[in-house]
């Protein structure tokens, strides 16, 4: 977007690096992957060029709940996107730890490193990952860190001062193992799908280069060539419940060590066993880091136990009764920001010109984060030249339902991005995320002119098939009628359709066959519509509404919603509080 950039972090070597496994997408997270691509990112290309493994989730069900999952060889992954960053032009990386912020009359103007460096800059993003005052557990041992072998930050102590609200999550990981300690007999593999689903829309673009031995895969022959691992599935056995049982007063998340709250849907295997007790066996995934190492990711196996608990445990694993440890598994506890402190542009309400993104604003995974990167980073970029910033609707995106629900909402939990948080699902598919936001990108000056081209090109094959299809009659109906019908697919029409690209064909059946339901969504979209558009002054008085009840005041003052839809999505508003509301504006 034109604007001269830093990117001040702790440690240049671990850019890029990730922290837990290295695995991209899944449901609703490879949604949100694919709407980074399509306003112009990099993920969905590194992950694609780097992916030992591509999966389709939920491939057997509707359009609308299926999501690229990808795991990836984590050292390939982290230097070509450290390649990447550093050939980007007008981006700076330089290494760094934040001491505190240049705050000037309420609005951001630089930082300050803890060696006594002055960066200024007209809006700065803070991402803090789980850094923060962070403290690893592994039974009672404690040490200070927001990832296995690196350091941590005090600069919530900063936010504090400044009189931001600052909270405590808890996140965790599981064991490594080393290959040649696992019994892959013991085990069922569990392979890629043929051919791989890509991430993205761009796929032909990775080419191999001599200079480039962190691209792993490319497009040639019209293909895309990936050498595909396995991963591998076993389970829990009952000695691994009695095991954990027998050992939870030496975890650190049931003896009261750890304080900060654990994400609901991605527990700990101590969590697993307490919580669901009538289970007989829980599903491990034992998935490769890469391609060049014998580390294996234990997925399903997050732990904070002791480390002569946690061998124990995964020996009682079938096909890990010999299983060596190249890392334990630990519990992370670090600062965050609920927040509701954050206008939907993800700048803070406190302090003009500083945005904050990622787990800092309480959510989880690499997906979220990026999602809300790519934003605030847009929405920096625009009002850093006096433009008004860039708030995707619900009905847009995943990022735009998932930042409505941070900043309206909040979270008291690690925040993950679920398919069925988005009421618009039908509208929000993995397949049309270009078509959502491609073209609104070229206007932002964000995706290439060469993007925008492809896109349009698309958006007219699907015009043009779909008037095929409503023109073209069987036995009295036009085919479209014919494909709405749920036992008619793509492969029963003639053979002229049958030639048509298949990422087109698959737009175009799903679009066909769910159009009722679209229709009836676009209605109340354009009903909704009218009231979200409708805003709310910023120095609104809501202690001077009458018929508000108590908790719906507090919380209005407290989010300061900008418009009477957002207004009517906050816990603890309903709608007769936004009847109230809507009247007393009227009348002001």
């Amino acid at each position: 977007m034109g604007a001269e950039t830093l990117l001040l972090t702790m440690n240049l070597d671990t850019v890029g690096q990730m922290s837990c496994n290295p695995a991209i997408g899944g449901l609703a997270k490879g949604h949100i992957v694919r709407e980074v691509d399509a306003l112009g990112g990099e993920m969905a290309l590194n992950t694609d060029a780097t992916a030992i493994q591509m999966r389709m989730l939920n491939s057997s069900k509707g359009p609308s709940v299926r999501g690229p999952r990808a795991q990836c060889d984590k050292k390939a992954y982290q230097f070509r996107m450290k390649f990447a960053l550093e050939n980007q032009p007008r981006l700076d990386l330089k290494q760094g730890q934040i001491a505190g912020l240049v705050v000037e009359d309420g609005e951001a103007r630089g930082v300050t490193t803890n060696l006594g460096v002055r960066f200024n800059g007209k809006r700065i993003v803070v991402t803090t990952g789980t850094f923060l005052k962070a403290l690893m557990h592994v039974g009672d041992n404690s040490v200070a860190g927001g990832r296995m072998g690196d350091g941590t930050s005090t600069f919530s102590d900063e936010l504090k001062a400044l009189g931001f609200q600052v909270e405590r999550l808890k996140t965790g990981t599981p064991p490594r193992l080393n290959k040649r300690s696992i019994d892959f007999t013991k085990l069922d593999p569990q392979h890629g799908d043929s051919p791989p689903p890509t991430f993205s829309y761009l796929v032909d673009t990775i080419k191999k280069a001599p200079e480039d031995s962190f691209t792993l895969n490319e497009w040639k022959d019209g293909l895309f060539h990936v050498e595909q691992m396995p991963c591998w599935i076993t389970h829990t056995t009952e000695n691994t419940a009695q095991i954990i049982r027998k050992n939870l007063s030496r975890s650190p998340l049931y003896c009261g060590v750890i304080q900060g709250v654990g994400p609901r849907y991605c527990p700990s295997i101590e969590d697993k066993i307490v919580k669901f007790p009538e289970k007989e066996r829980h599903q491990i995934f034992l998935e490769p880091e890469g391609r060049h190492t014998n580390e294996f990711y234990v997925n399903g196996c997050s732990t904070s136990l002791p480390f002569d608990v946690q061998i124990e445990m995964i020996r009682s694993i079938p096909g890990l009764g010999a299983a060596e440890f190249l890392r334990p598994g630990y519990a992370v506890e670090y600062d965050y920001c609920p927040p509701t402190q954050l206008w939907p542009s993800l700048e803070t309400k406190l302090v003009r010109g500083l945005y904050f993104a990622g787990q800092l604003n309480g959510t989880s995974g690499y997906e979220e984060a990026a999602g809300q990167g790519i934003l605030s980073g847009i929405n920096a970029a625009l009002e850093s030249r006096g433009a008004e910033a860039w708030r995707p609707q619900r009905h847009e995106s995943y990022i735009g339902v998932m930042v409505d629900d941070l900043v309206t909402k909040g979270t008291r939990e690690p925040y993950r991005m679920f398919t069925s948080r988005a009421e618009y699902r039908l509208l929000l598919r993995q397949d049309n995320a270009d078509l959502r936001l491609t073209e609104r990108a070229g206007e932002l000056g964000l995706a290439s002119a060469e993007r925008v081209r492809r896109t349009k090109e698309k958006r007219g094959e699907i015009d043009e098939c779909r008037a095929k299809l409503g023109k073209a009659r069987r036995d009295g109906k036009t085919l479209e009628d014919w494909l709405r019908r749920p036992e008619i697919t793509w492969n029963d029409l003639p053979e002229e359709f049958q030639r048509v690209r298949g990422e087109i064909a698959e737009a175009v059946e799903a679009d066909v066959k769910y159009s009722g339901y679209i229709a009836r969504d676009l209605e109340r979209i354009a009903t909704l519509r009218e009231m979200e558009g409708k805003n709310i002054p910023e120095n609104f008085n809501y202690e001077s509404v009458v018929g508000l009840k108590k908790e719906a005041r507090q919380k209005l003052q407290e989010i300061r919603p900008k418009t009477f839809g957002q207004a009517a999505r906050i816990s603890g508003v309903n709608p007769s509080d936004i009847s109230a509301l809507a009247v007393w504006a009227m009348r002001k």
